[in-house]
């Protein structure tokens, strides 16, 4: 199964926000984190990012189909890391590896070194995927609700 990218601009924002409600869906309900949540953001949010220079919105693809997305925050300024914020695989491809091959994909293009992004402590399937990509706990966390607390991760080397 081959993973690609494919990078998306301010066309593609209606889509992109159609696509991050539906996989962040279970979460939201599950969590209630209607703050913070990617699954709560209005369209408005996603069209702003877009039109950010540091901004590199990608769309994962298998073949022709789009599983999922990911945003790459990168200010190209030495020291300065750079981000994932979100992530997302659309319910019916998650759990195939598609994720780690897109983070992948995103270091090969962005440079393999200085990277953070955050996700749910609760959410075990998570941490380890980013723990299998040579992500690490900054031991800073971020308790937003009873149910939710975000854990922060970086990598530093290639």
């Amino acid at each position: 199964m081959e993973v690609t990218l494919l990078r998306a601009d301010i066309d593609d924002a209606k889509e992109l926000h159609a696509m991050q409600i539906e996989a962040f869906k279970e979460l939201l309900e599950k969590y209630q984190d209607f703050e913070t949540s990617p699954g709560n953001e209005n369209l408005e949010k996603v069209e702003a990012r877009l039109k950010q220079d540091f901004t590199y919105y990608y769309f994962i693809c298998i073949g022709q189909q789009k599983a999922g997305a990911i945003r790459i925050v990168d200010k190209k300024e030495n020291g300065k890391n750079k981000r994932i914020s979100p992530i997302f695989i659309l319910p019916e491809f998650q759990g195939k590896g598609i994720a780690q091959k897109a983070i992948r994909l995103c270091e090969d293009l962005h440079g393999s070194e200085n990277w953070e992004l955050d996700t749910i402590l609760q959410e075990q399937k998570n941490c380890h995927l980013y723990e299998k990509a040579g992500y690490r706990k900054t031991g800073r966390t971020e308790v937003i609700n009873e149910r939710l607390t975000l854990v922060f991760y970086e990598k530093a080397g290639g």
